[in-house]
């Protein structure tokens, strides 16, 4: 029996590996995808969708209307590269020294274009809306925040959302996904501690911030082990310590960078206001003074068990029961999440990792790369995941 979604999709094998490639050698990192959301914005208008540019600095919407009654469903791929000098020498390596798409939003990009070609094409079999979302700045969890500020969705009531990760984790053509929280909240903070410099050799005169700093590091790990409870997730990592300028002076000031990982609502409110009250408690026990900010960034990941059930036979029915897998819950964040709270849906990893390619290296590495004979399976998943959301 034919099956035209997975015939349109093989049909697309090429284009699609080619678009992903060419976004591949043209990296743009967070809120300078001016020229990748161009292209999106070219090819979208190109099938005769009405199509908004710049939305929210460089994201890209567009709608396609069925014209018949019906569910709304929204289908997001995010688009920025990242700050890493790549190592591959694939003839599609980056072009630009210090920035690659080591993390497969070259991928997602062009998966959702040729998804958007298939369901534009089969308009005529079709009911309700689909908006096509491509988000910039996912790497610093800031793109879905601008995108929704600048109204991406006036005019759009979204029922249902869909999006896909490919993961170099997961052998090629394995789908995992997961009911509830499956990726954590991330926020980020900075704090400066000041102190009074001095000779190293007498120390009795100064008040030294790398000392308070060293105690802070051990201390905020304390919150984790003993103040969360065992069965729940969380993460404080210290991730940037700078200070001083030489072996035999003690400095003015110390700062530090880390971020907080959470699942739950309450556990990150909680965390949040103790890694702050204990920085200050340390450091003033020490005789020093703290400057802190913080910023919050995305909630966690949460997919909508009814949605994934619904994902997960559409999966099965392309791959077979034994290829679809229950996902680990990740501490890595992802801005998905936003979208997720305007419309209950499955943000699903599709894996396209090869060994023996080479290409098992893991995401935002100088060698992460994704097999690209994944994509028209990914097209056809995306593609029929957003046809079962809109019945």
């Amino acid at each position: 029996m034919s099956d035209p979604i997975h015939q349109a999709a093989q049909n697309l094998a090429n284009e699609t590996i080619e678009t992903r490639r060419d976004f591949h050698r043209n990296p743009e990192i967070a809120f300078e995808e001016v020229r990748t959301s161009g292209i999106i914005a070219d090819k979208l208008e190109a099938l005769g969708l009405p199509t908004r540019r710049g939305v929210g600095k460089t994201g890209v919407v567009s709608v396609l209307d069925t014209g018949k009654p019906g569910k709304t469903v929204l289908m997001r791929a995010d688009i920025d590269a990242l700050p890493v000098h790549e190592e591959n020498e694939t003839d599609y390596r980056s072009e630009t020294d210090g920035k690659m798409h080591a993390c497969g939003h070259d991928g997602h990009a062009a998966i959702l274009l040729s998804a958007a070609k298939i369901l534009s094409e089969k308009k005529g079999d079709l009911s309700g809306k689909l908006a096509f979302v491509f988000q910039p700045a996912e790497e610093i969890v800031r793109g879905a925040q601008a995108m929704l500020a600048d109204n991406a969705l006036e005019g759009i009531k979204p029922d249902h959302s869909i999006g896909l990760h490919l993961s170099s984790m997961h052998p090629s053509g394995i789908v995992a996904v997961r009911d509830g929280p499956a990726m954590a909240a991330t926020d980020t903070f900075r704090f400066v501690i000041k102190g009074k410099g001095g000779h190293a050799a007498r120390p009795q005169e100064s008040i030294d911030p790398v000392l308070i700093a060293a105690n802070l590091v051990t201390t905020l790990q304390s919150l984790v082990s003993r103040e969360t409870d065992p069965v729940d997730q969380a993460v404080i990592s210290v991730t940037s310590i700078h200070g001083g300028t030489a072996f035999n002076i003690i400095p003015e000031e110390v700062e530090l960078k880390g971020t907080l990982r959470t699942f739950q609502p309450g556990t990150r409110k909680t965390l949040r206001e103790r890694i702050v009250s204990v920085a200050k408690g340390v450091t003033e026990t020490m005789r020093g003074e703290l400057e802190h900010e913080w910023k919050e960034g995305s909630p966690a990941v949460v997919n909508d068990a009814a949605m994934n059930e619904r994902f997960r036979k559409v999966a099965k029915g392309v791959l077979g029961e034994d290829r679809v897998a229950e996902a680990p819950q990740i501490m890595g964040g992802d801005d998905m999440s936003l979208w997720l709270q305007e419309a209950p849906g499955t943000y699903f990893f599709l894996g396209a990792g090869n060994a023996e390619k080479g290409m098992d290296y893991p995401h935002h590495h100088p060698k992460f790369d994704i097999d690209d004979s994944v994509l028209p399976l990914a097209v056809e998943l995306l593609t029929k995941g957003a046809i079962e959301f809109l019945e």
